[in-house]
């Protein structure tokens, strides 16, 4: 840090700020005599003094017992006036048997300034200093206030920043304090390293910790920026990932950080000892309180005997343990673990103890912090309240609740003394940062083409914690709009009440003959039955229409017509030859197009409305949502149309996905997926089915696979995916780093094998019009018969496809992105191929 003194006009201060308050002390003191001990404090004389007024500062003189002033009170006295800050120069001299304190004053803030700094506002400088306008300049405070914006800066990573205080002189014994900013580059962390670590590579560690190493792409993301604070947490995540997985010994001795000038960045070092792995070798349950069996609450128990010991898996079963006994009746009951480690053998025997504990209530629960945040918003995260009974897993759910808001940088609860010894205080101290997000998003895959995305968020939207979100999608073959809105606490349950409006509008590709626009509205509600179980029920009402591309609007574009050469339609890019059009019945053209017949009975339908009640159960233990390596995600899934509107069936669907690491890095996942379609009284419309492509088994089209309309085969192809009513896939995948990657540039292999099935197709196959059918029907023999679309060919053979292929997957800061490319081993006759996919998107 640097400190240097600006010119006054007209005049300058005395010297510098370190050298002022010594130089005032010595001289002062050299000047006081012995003979001082004769005078009393009504013999002081103040000189110099403009706002300050003399009873003030002889009251700094305070005689002994004899009512006189010695050496010792004067210099005591000389000491307390230099200490109050007041005073840029105090002197004390004898003139005439009388004391003389002569004070020079120090002038009074007219305003302060910050010159600089483009990084950090003024507001959030001006709350941090603690020399205010209209107050007296304090040296000793001006180059705390310095060194507090110089801390700024080093937490968002600019450790090169220096902070000048300067001083401009205005009439009247007032300055300006001015503070030159030179706020530097930001400092990153060049190299992060690990010492101790045998069991788990320094590149699995590197996905626990929150900071990265600086790259190409860092000012992308400010996760390499250097933040002791963000180390020391770092320290915590290593030792809990330890501890979850078996390590109970294990210790993060230290985080070593030092500053490299030529490579103008910090090395972080982490030392671990990691010590052993232990299993659980048994759980047992006791209680101290009479008449409760403490057996009752096995089942609450996370510990398995045989399992690795988890620290996190113990501290939810002692949370859990202790909510049920509240439940109870049991307020004061608390659960406290045990663990004996076996040395020898490796083993831990874990014990739950049930006791009763110190009767303790909650008097008053106090929320700082809060600027922007509604107080009930913060008060309604904890299951309990002022004048309930003191519960320390109910308090450490709360504040591990409000954390998972992320309304808040920081949030801390913890504990005062109450009014009496039976009551505590608790506060919450938080630190409120940006919930609102715009964001441009943009992707592309080899199905949907190009899809940009412009979207408007807030997550604590009116400081009321909802949620609302506006967005807008332009895309090659996918457009549309969505509204939505969460209220998480409806009517002051903990119940989330979900609003979703959108229109969406898919376009005709290589893939789909027709257009499809959907206009909906689903109300949600959200419960979350445990942290890792929630259910979701809903109701859905969606309008759906068809239409078709204008070369597929007729038989003119098919080949052999007279339009053939100058507008190519669908099945001149499918049957090269010439026909003659008037034999186009025979091969298909069910409705004077080229679309098969249940598309061309939807758009003669028109609009179509969709009810439907569903549900969703979801089970999720995964370590990482985004990048997950160990857990389980199950999610099973119903949905019953026909409350009203025009359409009715059952549809369930179950997706299950497995992780766990195995060696070296690699991470093994295991997915099993199924669905059934069931027909309500009418026939179930083709746009119901399920349509099934890469999303089941890689290295097929979209809508590459099951049922499809062959009419057309004999003129050497077919035509529209016509999807089914059944399905299953299952797939089995290695993901693997590139060892010889930098870990933050966040690409890893995979290599993997799929198989599955769509089968039974089970909407119209014939469509009878009659009358004239230009505009609806099918092609008439003549101008008197009558058109009769009938004969629909189709396959539907249950087929087991499957495939295997290696992937590209990438955590870019562009968002995720993936390509796979794969070679289907089995598959149907009419199967489209499609070996290379990718896909992925981004907000930027």
């Amino acid at each position: 840090m640097i400190f240097g003194l600006r010119g006054f006009r007209g005049g300058l201060l005395a010297a510098s700020i370190l050298v002022a308050m010594p130089v005032a002390v010595t001289a002062t003191a050299a000047l006081v005599s012995s003979t001082a001990v004769a005078q009393t404090a009504a013999s002081i004389v103040v000189e110099g003094n403009r706002r300050v007024d003399v009873e003030t500062i002889r009251s700094y003189f305070r005689p002994g017992p004899s009512g006189r002033l010695d050496q010792g009170t004067i210099d005591d006295g000389l000491k307390s006036l230099i200490e109050t800050g007041l005073f840029q120069d105090v002197k004390i001299n004898q003139a005439g048997g009388r004391l003389v304190v002569s004070v020079v004053e120090n002038p009074v803030i007219g305003r302060i300034a910050f010159e600089g700094n483009k990084k950090v506002k003024d507001d959030q400088l001006n709350a941090e200093v603690q020399s205010k306008p209209r107050g007296t300049l304090s040296r000793p405070m001006v180059q705390a206030d310095a060194q507090r914006i110089s801390e700024i800066y080093r937490r968002s990573g600019r450790y090169d920043v220096s902070v000048v205080p300067e001083f401009i002189e205005q009439p009247n014994n007032r300055v300006d304090l001015i503070f030159t900013i030179n706020e530097g580059a930001k400092t990153g962390v060049k190299s992060i390293q690990f010492i101790g670590n045998n069991y788990y590579s320094s590149y699995r560690l590197k996905d626990v910790i929150k900071t990265r190493e600086s790259n190409l792409l860092s000012f992308l993301a400010s996760g390499d920026i250097y933040d002791p604070d963000r180390i020391e947490a770092d320290r915590d995540l290593i030792r809990r990932y330890y501890l979850k997985n078996g390590f109970a010994d294990v210790q993060v001795v230290a985080a070593l950080t030092e500053y490299d000038p030529n490579q103008k960045g910090f090395l972080v070092t982490f030392k671990i000892e990691e010590g052993q792995q232990y299993r659980v070798s048994s759980v047992d349950f006791s209680s101290t309180i009479p008449q409760f069996d403490p057996n009752s609450l096995r089942s609450f128990s996370r510990v398995g005997v045989g399992s690795l010991y988890n620290a996190e898996a113990l501290e939810k079963s002692v949370e859990e343990m202790q909510i049920e006994m509240s439940r109870r009746g049991y307020a004061f009951a608390v659960v406290r673990p045990r663990g004996d480690r076996n040395f020898e053998s490796h083993t831990v025997t874990i014990g739950f103890t049930v006791e009763e504990g110190p009767r303790v209530y909650i008097e008053r629960i106090n929320v700082r912090g809060n600027t922007r945040t509604r107080d009930y918003v913060i008060r309604r995260e904890f299951d309990l309240a002022e004048g309930d009974a003191y519960n320390r897993a109910l308090v450490d759910r709360a504040e591990r609740r409000l954390k998972n808001l992320d309304f808040f940088k920081s949030v801390k609860v913890t504990t005062e003394p109450g009014s009496s010894s039976d009551r505590v205080i608790l506060v919450v101290d938080l630190e409120e940062k940006s919930t609102g997000d715009f964001s441009v998003s943009g992707g592309y895959s080899t199905t949907d083409g190009a899809l940009g995305e412009v979207s408007v968020s807030e997550r604590n939207f009116l400081g009321r914690g909802l949620f609302a979100k506006a967005s807008v999608q332009y895309g090659q073959y996918a457009r549309g709009y969505s509204l939505s809105f969460v209220e998480p606490y409806l009517l002051d349950y903990r119940v989330a009440l979900g609003l979703d409006f959108y229109q969406r509008e898919q376009l005709s590709n290589s893939y789909i003959s027709y257009n499809t626009k959907t206009l909906g509205f689903s109300p949600r509600l959200g419960f979350q039955l445990r942290e890792d179980l929630a259910l979701q029920l809903r109701y859905s009402v969606y309008q759906q229409e068809i239409s078709l591309p204008a070369t597929l609007s007729n038989c003119n574009n098919l080949p052999g017509s007279p339009t053939a050469t100058n507008t190519p339609g669908y099945l001149n890019s499918l049957f090269p030859g010439s026909v003659n059009p008037a034999d186009a019945n025979t091969w298909g053209c069910y409705a004077d197009g080229e679309s098969s017949l249940p598309v061309r009975r939807e758009l003669a339908s028109g609009k179509t409305l969709t009810s439907a009640l569903g549900y969703t159960l979801n089970y999720n233990t995964l370590d990482n949502n985004k990048n997950p390596t160990d857990g389980l995600f199950l999610e099973f899934k119903q949905d019953y149309a026909g409350v009203g509107g025009d359409v009715t069936y059952l549809k369930t669907t179950i997706d299950a996905k497995y992780y766990t690491p195995l060696v070296a890095d690699i991470v093994g996942l295991l997915r099993v997926q199924g669905g059934m379609l069931n027909k309500v009284g009418e026939d179930i419309r083709m746009l119901d089915h399920f349509q099934m492509g890469p999303n089941l088994v890689r290295g097929f089209a979209q809508n590459g696979i099951g049922p499809r309309d062959i009419s057309y085969v004999a003129l050497g192809s077919y035509g529209d995916a016509l999807g089914g009513t059944k399905y299953w896939g299952a797939s089995a995948e290695l993901q693997m780093p590139f060892w010889f990657l930098p870990k933050e540039v966040g690409i890893k292999g995979a290599v993997y094998a799929d198989a599955g099935g769509l089968w039974d197709y089970q909407g119209p196959t014939s469509w009878a019009q009659t009358g004239e059918v230009n505009t609806a029907g099918c092609v008439k023999a003549s101008a008197t018969s009558v058109g009769n679309c009938a004969g629909m060919t189709y396959d539907d053979g249950n087929v087991v496809r499957s495939s295997v292929g290696v992937g590209l997957i990438w955590q870019s800061p562009f968002g995720p992105l993936r390509f796979d490319y794969a070679v289907p081993i089995t598959k149907g006759a009419y199967d489209r191929v499609q070996q290379f996919k990718f896909g992925g998107g981004t907000s930027f």
